[in-house]
């Protein structure tokens, strides 16, 4: 560690660095080094006295948590491994196994993916739309971002679709609680109901907790910022000690229960809170910057900053008008390639497309690929997150790991075989009070008491088709067998059939079946022997088994986030490209209905009284503004040029119909200097003035031969 932990930062910085006796809120603007000073801090917390194991950082991805982890380390060292570097729900789950026992949880408890809570819900709701289900899911996420459980919720219900809702709730709970596993929600609402309920559990963790410092604090939801209260000990606002970094007009994740109201919390609970603003930008040019600050100013203002920066006036923000969706995508290449001809940051990885939303980059794609140049979506969904792959990964797990408990409900569950819920749940019950997964719990000899014999057959049968279907997989290698082994057990567990079974939409079950398909080709050409590569020429390889080929399946979700060097140009959604940053940003289809989205649906197409008419007007003011902060996002995105396009038609259905260019454009305030451009006509003056030189080139040449 260096000497001094604040070395190297500007006076803002350096003060939010060294305030370590209380609670701090750092406004952390674009671009204005909120990583670096929360790594600092870590360094300097340690450098006074701190012991490293108990500093806690918390960030909102995997990502951003592994990010700040190399950085504290370069900066501190082998002390960076003992600090608690890790997302919410990591820390979640940490407390759930460590002290989830008084909630009746194991420590191997499981934790549900969204489509296995589909399922549950489905099965919970007496369902088989799973359309219905995921809206459940969704309204009982919210609930329980709320901090509400089945019974608060039904006492609060708005309407009779809203108390059948907290009904299912109840019954979804039971079953979680049966089969030992928790969702994604649970991994805040327990902790905060551990900390809570449990006096001696939430002296545990205080004491474990000496300093926390939580990273974009702005997206924290209601329950989040309750469990930060209870592990920093608000019953003593005046020692609390914790740093949360954050900016305000960066809050873009409402629809999912980030709130606001926890930065206006903050002052009122925390009444000796210091409050540190960084405004110093060292990612943009002033005139980006100028058009950001611009934008964001209407929105109202809990602590007023003002993004600024040394990296002097750089290019004009550009506004590109274009016929079509068509007509902005080509322009859009043409920009990309004019860019690359007469810029230093030349490199596709330099470039991207940001929109508001995934349909609109087919037009994109088609354009880059007519012009040959390499992309990647961000934002989009990736191929091993697909319900019917995660189906298969279900079963391979189960296959590597017979204590996979999300693994063996998935197996046993789809398609299904004839094995019930209360089946199922009786199992998870016996399985918790003899400390057992529910693959062993199926053996157990005395498994006869709390089950009828049937029952009992039908998990045994189940259970010894797993084990044959592991024995086969450890001895069937190499392609040709593998593709074999896995289309004769697709048909033997009759998936195709389940997926058409399932599917309203005939062509949606066929894709459905095609990505099977192409991931059981995947996985048999991994298993070695002769494989046909993309190019179409045919390589030899060491053979593997298919269940060695399966051990590595966990590892996959997580490449593409390893891939982040890929020399590619990115497209991506808005939402998606936040904490990122480019030399050049093209903001496409800033349209009025796309970016800000939607907001005619308000007071006038509501009936009822002024307060219903009231209540849809705010409704819609703070949607905007929430927008507004998606269109704040994307511009300080930009590092050293910025264009803004938007066209003048777009396709509604079948139909063409006249667009508007978005408020967001005028609100920029882009000065009369600013240039509309046709990056085609700059792209051919290149193109004229290299020709020209590479002919004066080739005369001097010629010239000089000759004499």
């Amino acid at each position: 560690m260096s000497s001094s932990p604040s070395h190297g930062l500007n006076l803002a910085q350096q003060d939010a660095v060294n305030y370590l006796h209380g609670p701090c809120l750092v406004l952390a603007g674009a671009g204005s080094g909120k990583t670096r000073v929360i790594t600092h801090k870590i360094a300097r917390l340690i450098q006074a006295g701190l012991e490293p194991k108990r500093i806690a950082a918390i960030t909102f991805t995997n990502k951003a948590a592994a990010e700040m982890r190399e950085r504290a380390k370069g900066l501190i060292g082998k002390a960076a491994k003992e600090v608690r570097i890790c997302t919410f729900h990591a820390l979640g789950v940490h407390m759930l196994r460590e002290s989830g026992e008084v909630l009746g949880l194991k420590p191997q408890f499981s934790i549900l993916d969204s489509d296995d809570v589909t399922s549950i819900l489905k099965d919970a709701g007496g369902s088989v739309d799973a359309a219905t289900a995921r809206q459940w899911q969704w309204t009982i996420s919210s609930w329980k971002n709320m901090g509400l459980n089945a019974e608060q919720a039904e006492a609060q219900a708005a309407d009779d679709n809203e108390r059948i809702i907290a009904r299912i709730m109840a019954r979804y709970e039971e079953r979680l609680t049966a089969y030992q596993s928790v969702d994604f929600d649970d991994l805040i609402g327990l902790p905060l109901k551990l900390l809570r309920d449990h006096e001696d559990v939430r002296a545990k963790w205080q004491q474990m907790m000496g300093h926390i410092l939580v990273d974009e604090y702005q997206d924290t939801n209601a329950t989040q910022y309750e469990v930060l209260k209870a592990l920093v000990g608000s019953h003593d606002p005046q020692n609390s000690r914790f740093t949360a970094v954050g900016d305000d007009d960066q809050s873009i994740y409402g629809w999912r229960g980030a709130t606001l109201d926890n930065l206006k919390k903050l002052p009122v609970d925390f009444p000796n809170l210091k409050v540190i603003k960084l405004e110093q930008n060292y990612r943009s040019t002033s005139s980006i910057l100028r058009a950001a600050n611009n934008v964001i100013g209407p929105n109202p203002k809990l602590f007023p900053k003002n993004l600024w920066s040394d990296l002097g006036e750089g290019e004009p923000v550009r506004v590109v008008d274009a016929d079509n969706e068509e007509h902005e995508a080509e322009r859009t290449v043409a920009r990309i390639q004019s860019l690359r001809a007469s810029s230093q940051h030349k490199e596709f990885r330099d470039f991207a497309v940001l929109y508001r939303a995934n349909h609109q980059a087919r037009v994109f794609e088609q354009a880059l690929r007519r012009a040959q140049i390499p992309y990647k979506v961000s934002g989009g969904q990736s191929f091993f997150d697909r319900a019917e792959i995660k189906d298969l990964c279900g079963w391979f797990r189960l296959w590597v790991n017979n204590d996979d408990d999300p693994a063996f409900l998935r197996a046993v569950t789809t398609p299904k075989r004839g094995i019930g819920h209360q089946t199922l749940q009786q199992l998870g019950v016996f399985a918790s009070k003899y400390k057992l997964s529910l693959f062993e719990a199926l053996f157990s000899s005395s498994l006869g008491s709390v089950l009828n014999a049937r029952a009992v057959g039908s998990l045994h049968e189940f259970g010894r088709y797993l084990n044959d279907l592991e024995y086969r997989a450890r001895h069937t290698q190499g392609a040709e067998d593998a593709r074999a082994f896995l289309n004769d057990w697709l048909k033997d567990i009759g998936y195709e059939k389940h997926l058409y079974d399932s599917e309203d939409n005939e062509k949606v079950a066929a894709t459905r079946w095609t990505n099977v398909m192409e991931f059981c080709d995947w996985m048999a050409q991994r298993c070695g022997g002769q494989i046909d590569d993309a190019a179409g020429v045919t390589l030899a390889s060491e053979k593997k088994s298919l269940l060695e080929v399966a051990q590595t399946i966990s590892l996959l979700s997580t490449i593409s986030e390893r891939e982040q060097d890929q020399n590619v140009v990115t497209l991506s959604t808005l939402h998606a490209s936040k904490g990122l940053e480019w030399p050049h940003v093209i903001l496409a289809g800033v349209s009025e209905g796309m970016l800000p989205f939607k907001l005619d649906e308000g007071a006038d197409s509501v009936g009822g009284s002024t307060r219903e008419h009231e209540a849809a007007n705010e409704s819609i003011a703070q949607r905007l503004q929430e927008e507004r902060r998606l269109m704040y996002v994307g511009i300080t995105r930009a590092q050293r040029t910025l264009a803004v396009s938007w066209p003048r038609r777009k396709k509604k259905g079948r139909e063409m119909v006249a667009a508007q260019p978005s408020r967001f454009i005028a609100e920029m305030a882009l000065d009369q200097a600013t240039v509309k451009e046709d990056p085609r006509e700059k792209l051919r003056a290149l193109r004229a003035e290299f020709a020209k030189k590479a002919q004066e080139t080739a005369a001097a040449q010629a010239l000089a031969g000759s004499t």
